[in-house]
């Protein structure tokens, strides 16, 4: 597709400001959205990007000049795109954002009706030949733009969401990195009984404090020192465009994401008993033990949000968790939102009188997990094929729904190939035993490193 192919991704376009993707390309890619979906309103917002307006104005520009009216959000999180799409019903979103990619960049987040995604597969390819390469003819009526204040209404509907009179005056730090979380954190305190502490609280795009991106380890410590110094019972930490949180318990200690999904789950399935939870096959033990526990059933998705709105949707599920942190609400319309999870959470803390730490001590000495681990070789498909040949004979099972998944009854591993580099992610987890995880994690490394 061209030179500039690489920053179309599988799912949104991420790339360098301005020698990639710069105001005329934005418009373009506007008037393409438009004509390829046939759209007729669409809602815009930004994050706080320095290049940010000038990419939204543009992209406006071109959405306007394609025949489709702008509901223009401002300064906002992508979460905030798909509640707009859903309470406008309006054809079509887009979120100017790179999310956690370094300053110099930007990027595009598409969605159509219901806030439906976007992908390569169902339009996003479509939408780059158009910009690139598509003649595109004007209508004869040009489409308007106009500022749609919706932030109280968005916070009303995450009030909705939980039970705010059992809400306990927990002390949460809050740290966006310098993103725009803290602008929903914000209009969602005065309605809360909680003490907020709050860190790089305010929107800057010249991103002061570093990338906004807490899935780094290096870029943990300034939250988690906040936690144990203020003596808050949780710290919660966001990207940019906050569609992805990530918690801290009361002792400052990093909660890997995999805990954070059976939790969510048990939680939800107190209020919806019954009901479907969805979730990636990297991690599996823990939160189907969560599900079953709440009487709720597990639906197993491919990783990748894409897959796992499209099997929420299929399956009716309440709530789809990842263990990279994203989380996907029914009640959202099956998309992932970074707001409800930490309310979830303190409604949880509050209604067990519970710690963090305690809470989740119990799902790790159940089911220790390696984490995701990344190894970059050279030859990916071969590590695979040797893991599978070396295992198969003493697997209780196998599946492929995303790479290798390998059961041996009392320890487990998945092991995926990156699609855009010569990398694969090792993730292993056992019954309650430690010294068997980090052994079965030792020797599937040697062997991995091998190739």
């Amino acid at each position: 597709m061209g030179e500039y192919y690489d920053f179309f991704k599988a799912y949104d376009v991420r790339a360098r400001v301005p020698d990639e993707l710069d105001a005329d390309l934005a418009y373009r890619i506007g008037q393409s959205f438009v004509g390829v979906f046939n759209l007729k309103t669409v809602v815009l917002g930004r994050d706080m990007r320095l290049s940010s307006p000038d990419i939204a104005n543009a992209l406006a520009g071109g959405l306007t000049a394609a025949g489709a009216d702008v509901l223009d959000i401002g300064l906002s999180g992508t979460e905030e795109v798909y509640y707009g799409v859903i309470a406008q019903q309006a054809d079509g979103g887009v979120m100017v954002t790179a999310s956690h990619n370094p300053k110099d960049y930007n990027g595009l987040k598409f969605v159509r009706e219901g806030a439906r995604p976007i992908s390569s597969d169902t339009g996003l390819a479509d939408i780059e030949a158009s910009a690139y390469y598509g003649d595109i003819n004007p209508p004869a009526q040009a489409g308007t733009r106009r500022e749609l204040a919706q932030r109280s209404d968005y916070v009303g509907f995450l009030l909705g969401q939980i039970k705010r009179d059992h809400m306990k005056p927990l002390k949460i730090v809050a740290n966006p990195g310098n993103g725009c979380a803290g602008l929903v954190v914000d209009a969602l305190a005065d309605q809360l009984p909680f003490e907020i502490i709050r860190m790089n609280f305010e929107p800057d795009g010249h991103l002061p404090n570093g990338i906004p991106n807490p899935l780094l380890p290096e870029n943990r410590s300034v939250t988690a020192e906040a936690v144990r110094a203020h003596g808050a019972d949780l710290g919660v930490a966001w990207d940019g465009d906050f569609d992805r949180c990530f918690f801290f318990d009361e002792r400052g200690e990093f909660v890997e994401g995999y805990y954070i999904v059976g939790l969510l789950a048990e939680m939800l399935l107190t209020m919806t008993p019954g009901a479907a939870i969805v979730h990636d096959p990297r991690l599996v033990w823990n939160t189907l033990a969560q599900v079953e526990a709440g009487g709720g059933q597990a639906v197993a998705s491919k990783s990748g949000h894409s897959f796992m709105k499209q099997v929420m949707r299929e399956s009716d599920a309440l709530y789809g968790g990842e263990m990279s942190a994203h989380h996907y609400f029914r009640e959202f319309g099956y998309a992932d939102n970074g707001t409800l999870p930490w309310l979830v959470l303190a409604q949880l803390l509050s209604e067990t009188d519970q710690t963090m730490s305690s809470l989740v001590a119990s799902r790790i000495a159940a089911f220790p997990a390696s984490g995701e681990i990344n190894r970059e070789i050279n030859d990916p498909t071969a590590a695979l094929a040797d893991l599978e040949s070396h295992y198969t004979d003493t697997a209780e099972s196998v599946d492929y729904l995303d790479g290798l998944s390998m059961d041996f009854g009392n320890w487990r591993f998945n092991l995926r190939k990156s699609n855009t580099e010569p990398v694969v992610r090792l993730n292993v987890e056992t019954r309650g035993d430690q010294a068997l995880l980090q052994e079965k994690t030792d020797e599937l490394l040697a062997r991995i490193d091998a190739h």
